[in-house]
């Protein structure tokens, strides 16, 4: 459980780096070609773990045609999250960019629990209710103190 935990650490501390990774490309290259270049490099990068790993000798496109059509759609989406942090990345702290999409994780979480498994966790509706009001609370803490020191 230990290494989860640790991989689930470092997955989201590759997600702060690489959205601001690819933030910087896009505003040097523009945001279409900057999220192209994302996808080409990845591609590049899964092309050779995937080769490394020898994992295309166990290759079916049996097991291609039974997956859902809907599992495939995981890069459309991706080009949508690439594209929307490019745009705010730049604009918006790290800290709370990293907050906003965790709290956008968080419920989307919760609905799709509720519609996989069909139950709505009361905690963990709460949970997310209370680190949105946190991260409201810190932004007027943080207005106010940025005001004062205008002053």
């Amino acid at each position: 459980m230990i290494l989860i935990i640790i991989l689930s650490v470092l997955a989201g501390a590759s997600t702060v780096i690489a959205r601001n990774i690819n933030s910087s490309l896009a505003e040097k290259i523009g945001l279409v070609q900057g999220t192209f270049y994302n996808y080409v490099t990845g591609l590049a990068g899964g092309i050779l773990v995937f080769l490394i790993s020898r994992e295309f000798m166990n290759f079916s496109t049996d097991t291609l045609k039974s997956v859902p059509f809907w599992a495939y759609l995981g890069g459309l989406v991706g080009v949508l999250v690439v594209s929307s942090s490019n745009i705010v990345t730049p604009k918006v702290p790290a800290f709370y960019l990293t907050l906003l999409m965790f709290i956008g994780q968080l419920f989307s979480g919760i609905v799709v629990d509720y519609f996989k498994d069909g139950v709505l966790s009361k905690g963990k509706l709460i949970g997310g209710i209370l680190i949105l009001a946190g991260l409201t609370y810190n932004l007027f803490v943080d207005k106010k103190a940025s005001e004062e020191e205008l002053v």
